[in-house]
Parts: C-alpha cells; structure tokens; sequence
C-alpha cells in the first residue's frame, strides 16, 4: 500500500486504490465462491472469525473453517452433470467503499444472481443487497463478516 494509501486509510477517506483493491478481492471471493470449487483459495480470502448473516437462510457461518467446510460440499455436488450452477454479477453503480482505520473497509452494494441447470442456458434469478467487512493483513484482504439481504426474485 502507498504512502498516500496508508495515510488515507489511517484518516478514515476512501481512495481510489482502497476502491479498486475491494473491487478486486470482491470479484476473486465471488468468482472463488460460484464460479469455481476451490476450499484452499476460499480458506485464503476469509478471516478465521469470518460470519455471514443472510435474510433467508439465517446464520451462514461463525467461523472461517465451517464456512469453507459448508462451501467443499457444495462443490462436490455440483460435479453432477445435472447440478444447479450459479453465477453472481455486482452492479457497479451501486458499489460503496468507506475505510475503517486500523482494520481495512467497509463495501455495500447490490449484485444480481444467475442460474443455470447443468449446461443449460442461465437465466436471472435474483437481486440483493451486501454489506462486507474487509479485514486488510499484510499480504491481501480477507473478508470478515457480510450481511446479505432485501433478496428478491426476478
């Protein structure tokens, strides 16, 4: 991280960079997480406390290990050739990014879910809001906590 970086983080004002690191360790944790099945990747983009709370399914997880433990059956199942596979799009215009000094950011926005059966066509499922908390470590940013809700059908 820049000097810049660091002293803009430290005063609580986002910067551009902070924007496009989030950006970045977003798209890698969705990618990670629907597009891919990889346990080891996904265990290196989150905290060992890492929760999720969703307004539908609940308390997600309460720790990293369990949430990474949940995610590789999962991957397992979708090795079926007729398994659901899902896709997340962020809407960028909706994206948000604020700092938090001495722990790393805030990110909110919306993002659209797509699904599709087997090697089906995929069509648009969904909409909902995020909210996560990105912890900065000294290689890279893990996430900590995401609240994901105001799911709607589309």
């Amino acid at each position: 991280m820049s000097l810049s970086a660091a002293l803009a983080l430290f005063l609580g004002q986002a910067t551009p960079t902070l924007r496009e690191e989030i950006s970045a360790a977003d798209a890698a944790l969705f990618e990670i997480f629907f597009e891919r099945c990889d346990p080891v990747r996904l265990a290196s983009l989150v905290t060992p406390d890492f929760e999720m709370y969703h307004d539908r399914d609940g308390v997600v997880a309460t720790n990293g290990a369990a949430f990474v433990a949940m995610y590789a059956k999962q991957c397992e199942a979708k090795k079926a050739s007729d398994a659901w596979r899902s896709r997340r799009a962020l809407l960028p215009e909706t994206l948000r990014v604020e700092p938090v000094p001495g722990y790393g950011a805030i990110e909110e926005g919306e993002h659209l879910f797509y699904e599709r059966k087997g090697d089906g066509p995929e069509k648009l499922v969904g909409k909902a809001r995020f909210v996560q908390l990105w912890k900065k470590s000294p290689d890279d940013w893990r996430v900590a906590r995401i609240l994901s809700y105001a799911h709607q059908a589309l």
